[in-house]
């Protein structure tokens, strides 16, 4: 895949000749490619809808997407499974600050990427609810900021569409209980009324690992002939524990470990929604909406602190057991603790805490907390009609949006030392938190108190140009204007260490698509297309060289970034007819001005800066059929995601690195061509569906997922010695089965059963590089190596820590519709 040029020349010369002057019309044709989509209607290829979700039995949009649609795989980094990455064609949309987003989420017409960080919130989206899901491939500029890869459009159930009433339970493995009930019907006068909500509950298969999450949806619609109108309200609630990734030893002796607790997240949300739409007696068509939706988000980190490990966490000195004996402590060694007789020391964080000395040292635990209100309100109007000019005909649609949103974001992170059940106990005095004051020469101050406002106004426009009988060409731009103002209530007037700035960014973004159909059914299209993201706040705020961040998510200063362009060629071919559905795809983005973390001379810390170039080209190809009671799909995707570009990032737990020697802080370089971790290169989807009676249907569903490369190995150079370093530098391929099945005794009754994970796998679905606190027995070991001591630092034990999925699982329930 060395040049995909040559690929679109053959596609082109292809397109020609399928296009015979005089040809029959045909009874089926694939689905278009669709640079036609806009956020409030349009035609896209459907990945999803309700019938589909029920079968998945799927807790998310998100679970369903990774076990059904090409091109999509899952990163647990969060641990939870309403917390997932989604990478579709390696563009991601992912529920944490500071991860790269690079997908639209679109539910009802509005996009649901947050104001402040662009992130998606998986749980806030009402499953039960969800009547359609389309995606979108390529940069969709129509669709907006971080429209990079694609878009994601979700489209919730009416009144009309789901009348009576469902009620829906079930229950399974690790104490997973799930429930919702919907209603919904049609009124005299035009109106229809639905309203949903749905609950998930679980202790999780990983210890300490208990989450929950409600939400609900109300709907209310009236329509005629001409015109519709629907007004929507949403609420979610959710509680979410995500223990995220372990290290591998750890994980071997047993996998329902974690590495440090608590790591919570509490999301509240709630939206309402007005959409509309009317066609004019003149043949023009109306649609727009407008929403409001506020969401407060707070999160609960207990983390290891790396800046102590290498440090002397044991037996107090005389002026710390003075400081506890003080403070009423009693208990403490007054001589002879060590590394090797004390396996979770607190002595020494504790009176470090109390003296205001060196607490960043001392305490191996951190409490991270941050809590972020978001407010954000808009509107979208759309006009479409259809004219001629001479010999061609068009249909034109017209769009113009206005987003306006706040932020308050506040962060604060509290020392304290691991337990042995390995979660984090805080500690209270005058040096508790990381706020610079501490008399040591590498305090760090981890506070943030920012207030953001952005204002986007947009402004696009569709022509689908009728180039003949069967041939179309497909044009599409969207201005965006996005003025972001942050202040900073810590350090306010700007420069460095500030976060205030009041950056603007402009951009207009063009696609076109020429698409044939032949008489046979097939349809064949290219494409070029290009699309932008403005930096997140979470990267504004950290991307001063003069004043790195400790952690990515540590905001600590604001020179301007560039935006985020995407340009994607795409060649599709679609067949459809009365059996199934063949489709094939090649597509090349390539993505210039990509915001990386990457490392500065300060040791251990880094900022955020544009990085240069990445790539991201494959195949897909796709299959579905019917055949008497059986239904057969399958994918396959092949993405080569790779830099284009070289930079420096920090590489601690990598072998490769430029460190003093092995286990020592370093750099490593990334080099054109390396590829960009986390992205498997093959993935293989297959699903056999079998309706055995009337009352009786089984569906079997496989996902073979081949290996991708850690975090911190963005080289791909990492090698494990067994002494310095322990793992591998990336995750293992892997193959998960589901298989699922209904029983209708009755009608409006039906039991169903699903096993996730068939055959019991163990696998990964990320993994990063990275220094251990703990020894095998899980154990806190701030110093693994007596020496060599350099410029008063000692090697650490790197290894590498894994996302591991979920075992085997049975969920049993059953539904009544009437």
């Amino acid at each position: 895949m060395r040049d995909m040029r040559g690929w679109f020349c053959a596609g082109a010369s292809c397109l020609c000749l399928a296009m015979p002057a005089q040809a029959q019309d045909t009874t089926a044709t694939g689905p278009d490619i669709i640079v036609r989509a806009t956020p409030l209607a349009g035609e896209a290829p459907e990945v999803g809808n309700a019938r589909a979700l029920q079968a998945t039995q799927a807790v998310s949009v998100a679970e369903h997407l990774a076990r059904t649609a090409p091109g999509v795989t899952i990163n647990d980094v969060q641990g939870n499974p309403l917390q997932p990455d989604v990478n579709y064609r390696g563009l991601t949309a992912s529920p944490l600050l500071g991860t790269a987003q690079g997908l639209s989420v679109y539910l009802d017409g509005v996009r649901v990427n947050q104001p402040f960080g662009d992130v998606v919130s998986w749980d806030l989206i009402p499953t039960v609810a969800v009547a359609d899901i389309d995606l979108v491939s390529g940069a969709a500029p129509q669709f907006g900021r971080n429209a990079l890869g694609g878009a994601l459009v979700l489209r919730t159930k009416s009144g009309k569409s789901d009348p009576g009433v469902t009620l829906e339970a079930s229950g399974g493995a690790f104490g997973r209980v799930t429930g919702s009930a919907q209603a919904g019907g049609v009124l005299p006068g035009g109106l229809d009324w639905y309203v949903a909500a749905d609950h998930f509950r679980e202790n999780g298969w990983r210890d300490l690992s208990r989450s929950r999450a409600s939400r609900a949806l109300a709907k209310l619609g009236w329509s005629d002939a001409a015109s519709s109108v629907s007004l929507a309200g949403h609420f979610a609630d959710t509680n979410l524990n995500g223990n995220g990734l372990q290290e591998m030893r750890l994980l071997a002796a047993d996998r329902r470990s974690v590495y440090t607790a608590p790591d919570n997240t509490r999301n509240r949300m709630g939206m309402v929604v007005l959409n509309g739409e009317t066609r004019l007696d003149s043949g023009l068509h109306l649609r727009g909406n407008a929403f409001w939706r506020h969401l407060r988000t707070q999160t609960y980190n207990g983390d290891v602190n790396d800046d102590a490990l290498g440090e002397n966490l044991y037996q107090p000195n005389a002026a710390e057991q003075a400081a506890l004996t003080s403070a009423g402590y009693t208990g403490f060694p007054v001589a002879g603790e060590t590394q090797a007789n004390t396996p979770f020391p607190q002595w020494r964080c504790i009176a470090n805490v109390l003296l205001n000395t060196e607490p960043n040292e001392k305490c191996d635990g951190l409490i991270n907390r941050s809590q972020t209100r978001q407010s954000e309100w808009g509107a979208t109007l759309e006009a479409s009609g259809r004219f001629t000019t001479g010999p061609f005909a068009h249909d034109l649609t017209l769009g113009a949006s206005y987003i306006g949103s706040t932020a308050h974001f506040t962060q604060s992170s509290q020392f304290g030392y691991i337990l042995p059940d390995r979660t984090v106990m805080p500690v209270s005095g005058p040096g508790a938190f990381a706020d610079g004051t501490q008399d040591s020469e590498n305090a760090f101050d981890a506070r943030v108190d920012l207030r953001s406002r952005t204002t986007a106004l947009s402004a696009y426009a569709l022509d689908r140009v009728g180039l003949g009988q069967r041939l179309t060409l497909d044009l599409a731009a969207r201005y965006d204007r996005v003025a972001v103002r942050n202040r900073d209530a810590i350090t306010p007037g700007g420069g460095t260490g500030s976060l205030d700035s009041s950056p603007v960014y402009h951009r207009l973004n063009p696609a076109i698509t020429l698409t044939g159909k032949a008489a046979d059914g097939t349809t064949l299209a290219l494409s070029w297309s290009q699309a932008s993201r403005a930096p997140s706040a979470i990267e504004l705020g950290c991307s001063d060289p003069a004043s790195p961040c400790r952690l990515p998510n540590a905001l600590a200063g604001d020179p301007p970034l560039r935006q985020v362009i995407a340009r994607t060629m795409e060649i599709r071919l679609d067949r459809g007819n009365g059996w199934g559905h063949v489709h094939a795809a090649l597509f090349r983005t390539d993505s210039s001005d990509d915001i990386l973390f990457v490392a500065n001379d300060a040791l251990g810390y880094g900022y955020f800066r544009n990085f240069g170039k990445t790539r991201r080209q494959g195949l897909e190809l796709s299959a579905d059929a019917r055949l008497r009671g059986f239904t057969f799909s399958a994918s396959y995707t092949l993405l080569d995601a790779t830099y284009r570009s070289s930079e420096v990032v920090n590489g601690s737990g990598n072998s490769s690195n430029d460190g003093a020697g092995p286990g020592f802080d370093g750099t490593i370089a990334i080099q054109p061509g390396n590829r960009i971790p986390l992205l498997p290169r093959h993935t293989v989807k297959a699903a056999v569906g079998w309706e055995a009676t009337p009352w009786l249907s089984l569906n079997l569903d496989m996902v073979a997922v081949s290996s991708a490369f850690a975090r911190g190995n963005e080289n791909n150079a990492h090698q494990a010695d067994g002494t310095y370093y322990l793992g591998p530098g990336g995750t293992a391929p892997y193959a998960l089965f589901n298989l699922g099945g209904e029983v209708r005794p009755r009608t409006g009754l039906t039991i169903f059963a699903m096993v996730r994970n068939l055959f019991d796998k163990d696998y990964a679905s990320a993994a990063q590089l990275g220094a251990t606190a703990f020894d095998a027995q899980g154990r806190v070991v701030s110093r693994p190596f007596a020496g060599p001591v350099i410029d008063g630092e000692r090697p650490l034990l790197q290894s590498t820590f894994f996302a591991p999925g979920a075992p085997r699982s049975l969920q049993v329930g059953a539904r009544l519709h009437f």
